[in-house]
């Protein structure tokens, strides 16, 4: 079983920076089995993948949206993932939703994740 606590969201001005964490318990593996990644609701679409990195942190990935703004990270020693946003816009607005995916190296198809936070909310002013 994994827990997974999102924390670090509130009320930013339009570009403005915010760094949210995941922290993860897990029972019976280490964290650092689990790839992890960050999603948010859009517009027709159920959660939009935001970015992921693989177990050791040595790859990641990002949606187009958040390419040059956003950076995924982890510390396996912490058990917590972070996602650094800058450059933050309105349309960022959203709840940020942590997940993790056990055994896969690095994961962007929300279907593949097995575990997931209850989101942290991010609100981005004009």
């Amino acid at each position: 079983q994994v827990q997974l606590v999102e924390s670090g969201g509130g009320l930013v001005q339009a570009g403005g920076s915010l760094r949210l964490s995941c922290s993860c318990a897990a029972s019976g593996r280490t964290f650092s089995y689990y790839a992890m990644g960050w999603f948010r609701p859009a517009p027709g679409k159920e959660r939009e993948f935001v970015a992921a990195i693989s177990r050791s942190g040595g790859s990641t990935s990002y949606g187009d949206s958040v390419k040059g703004r956003f950076t995924i990270s982890r510390d396996n020693g912490k058990n917590t993932v972070y996602l650094q946003m800058n450059t933050l816009k309105p349309e960022d607005t959203a709840v940020y939703y942590c997940a993790a995916s056990g055994g896969r190296s690095i994961v962007t198809s929300r279907r593949d994740y097995n575990y997931w936070g209850q989101g942290t909310q991010v609100t981005v002013s004009p």
